[in-house]
């Protein structure tokens, strides 16, 4: 990860992640969000904080959500319902049910279908912020089954040779089961870099390189610099010439396939219409439907193995796969605890105080 977007330990406070669980949990239920599922969305967020995704952990998502709730943009109490369903498929209308919540309820849905009939795909609308898509991708591993999460969010991005926002951040998450190998686990923005990094850094102070992001007119900024007060997204790619075409195009599939196969029009015309809409895919794939499970984990594990023993280039200490360092970052923050910045921590003991909660930290 870019320095850029890497607190300080000198900034830092360690925090247990139960204890940080368990706060979590409460400020959720103190939104009026039921206890089951406010421990599915603090494990959520203190998921990504465990394995290095501050960007999607609490420090800049759980303020957001209880925004949401207290202005009515998040429903604590959704009446969701399946639109549409078939053996491998169903459709949700999540009636603004937080997508950290709704999702896990979503691929639990995918997973039963897929031990039917081999795939199981779900998508689901009128949802929020889903956070960390590769959690609930990853609830497709202990099936034995390859899980996909996408997501569509509000436009944030430019389209190539655009001066508009269109398009979301749109992640794209692929986790993958392996033998003794840390699992595959992909989890990317279609964007150069998703959004909540920008505010990190700026929360730090940070500079970052050229080609991040744009000016409000749409033309990228070349020269590394603080994030300005005012800034559009970039796709993927940035320039043309680097292949933003190609970050673009991407984030039109996940688009059309988290919003407009489900019927929940899109992004950019749902923010015109409904302020606040995201829409989801997930998506799990049993591997005994397509070969024999032993044979195909030994396989990936092989596959990481060769990745991994690939010469690396001057200047670079290894060459990584995906989920390597959030992996190995869970292993260093369950231990030592998560990092958090000390405004953070202060805001949590703020936040506490106000809600009537216990703050261990």
């Amino acid at each position: 990860m870019l320095e850029s977007f890497v607190l300080k330990e000198d900034d830092a406070v360690r925090v247990g992640h139960e204890d940080l669980r368990a706060t979590t949990t409460a400020i959720f239920e103190k939104m009026g969000v039921p206890s089951d599922d406010a421990a599915v969305a603090a494990d959520v967020l203190v998921m990504a904080d465990l394995r290095g995704v501050d960007s999607h952990g609490v420090s800049n998502m759980l303020k957001s959500y209880i925004t949401g709730y207290t202005n009515g943009t998040i429903n604590a109490n959704p009446d969701w319902k399946i639109l549409r369903e078939r053996p491998s498929t169903a459709n949700i209308d999540a009636d603004l049910a937080l997508g950290i919540i709704i999702a896990p309820k979503a691929m639990d849905i995918a997973i039963a279908k897929a031990k039917q009939t081999g795939i199981g795909v779900v998508t689901m609308g009128k949802a929020g912020h889903v956070g960390m898509a590769a959690y609930h991708a990853m609830l497709a591993l202990p099936h034995n089954m390859v899980g996909i999460c996408l997501s569509g969010t509000p436009p944030q991005v430019l389209p190539t040779f655009g001066a508009e926002p269109r398009l979301g951040t749109n992640p794209i998450a692929v986790a993958v089961p392996t033998n003794t190998e840390d699992p595959f686990v992909l989890d990317i923005a279609t964007s150069v870099v998703a959004v909540n990094k920008f505010r990190i850094a700026k929360r730090l102070g940070a500079t970052i390189p050229g080609g991040m992001l744009a000016d409000m007119e749409g033309t990228p900024i070349m020269e590394a610099g603080l994030v300005p007060d005012d800034f559009l997204s970039l796709p993927t790619g940035a320039l043309r010439e680097l292949g933003s075409h190609k970050g673009y195009g991407l984030a039109c599939v996940v688009e059309i396939l988290s919003t407009v196969l489900g019927g929940f029009g899109f992004a950019a015309r749902n923010t015109r219409q409904s302020p606040g809409g995201f829409a989801h895919y997930v998506a799990a794939y049993d591997i005994d439907a397509f070969t024999d499970v032993p044979e195909f984990k030994e396989t990936m594990d092989d596959f990481l193995q060769t990745l991994k023993a690939t010469r690396p280039a001057p200047g670079h200490e290894r060459v990584l796969v995906p989920g390597q360092l959030e992996a190995e970052a869970t292993a260093e923050r369950t231990a030592e605890g998560i990092p958090l910045h000390k405004e953070v921590v202060e805001w949590f003991r703020g936040t506490c105080a106000e809600l009537s909660i216990a703050c261990d930290f």
